[in-house]
């Protein structure tokens, strides 16, 4: 009877995460045939398809989104527990420098910066958050050990080429209403229902993941537009419009806002990965592993 492995796992999380057994033999440095040989066993061992296969990539079966919600959190809690072993056997000294983009500034890099401080008190921890071309222009220049970016639909084809990718989650986009909208009572919405809506957007710097109006969404009204989330959320709050928002940052949702599931199928979907140098210290694999677990933590929160 066939059993599933964690090897299989990895693999199944990180095809679910790209959408493509091509990116993700090129995540993991497998071969694709490698790659294609571990989905068959996870679905002999599943007894169902994990992925419906098409021109545009893959997309989740209901067995896969079982077994993908299940993966995410297996390997978190084995992340966790190599974590837990490794401050058993040593304490780390020196300085971490972590680089993110403002989102995952927000909450996700901010909770693994505490979980590794709180296993390896002799370890300095610094945070710079910048637009992600400024992020990958800082570590091949050194001056950052772990930088955290945003993948997928509608972002630009980043080089990454000599770097280390780890996928730390493969995340959602909501929709963000005051709580006294007419939506804001619904377990989710679709794309139509947000046809008439004002939208507050975002306007980041060139490289960062961009939030606009929804990305599928024909001719949107843009009510305003503003860098800071703080005032974005604020400008949700009062009534002015709605926006989008990553469920990173749903911990960061002030009084008054309500975020929605949007049901789109032509939205892809985007993954925050974690990037280090092709060998990186143990220091910076504490930190990655610490963004695993928090991302593991919010995602199922």
């Amino acid at each position: 009877m066939a059993e599933f492995t964690l090897t299989g796992l990895r693999v199944v999380h990180q095809v679910a995460t790209t959408g493509s057994f091509t990116r993700a033999a090129e995540a993991l440095g497998y071969t694709q045939s490698a790659v294609s040989r571990q989905v068959a066993a996870a679905e002999a061992a599943a007894g169902a398809p994990l992925f419906d296969r098409g021109a545009r990539g893959v997309a989740l079966t209901p067995a896969g989104v079982v077994l993908v919600r299940r993966a995410t959190e297996i390997l978190a809690d084995l992340a966790s527990t190599e974590l837990e072993l490794a401050g058993l056997r040593d304490r780390l000294a020196g300085r971490l420098t972590i680089g993110a983009y403002p989102t995952a500034a927000m909450a996700l890099v901010p909770r693994a910066m505490a979980q590794v401080i709180s296993s390896h008190p002799g370890l300095a921890v610094v945070l710079e958050d910048a637009s992600t071309p400024t992020l990958l222009r800082r570590m091949r220049a050194g001056r950052l050990d772990v930088v955290v970016i945003g993948v997928g639909q509608g972002l630009p084809d980043y080089d990454l080429r000599e770097l280390r990718q780890t996928t730390v989650l493969q995340g959602d986009l909501l929709v963000a209403v005051p709580d006294t909208h007419r939506l804001a009572d619904h377990a989710g919405v679709t794309v139509p229902d947000l046809a008439q809506e004002h939208w507050i957007a975002g306007d980041g710097a060139p490289g960062e993941p961009q939030f606009g109006a929804w990305p599928t969404l024909t001719n949107p009204r843009i009510a305003c537009t503003t860098r800071n989330w703080s005032t974005r959320l604020g400008l949700v709050a009062a009534g002015v419009g709605i926006t989008v928002i990553p469920d990173l940052a749903l911990p960061a949702l002030p009084t008054g806002v309500r975020a929605l599931a949007v049901t789109d199928s032509h939205w892809a979907g985007r993954a925050t990965i974690a990037l280090t140098r092709p060998h990186p210290s143990a220091q910076a694999q504490v930190m990655v592993t610490a963004l695993q677990n928090q991302a593991a933590r919010l995602h199922n929160a």
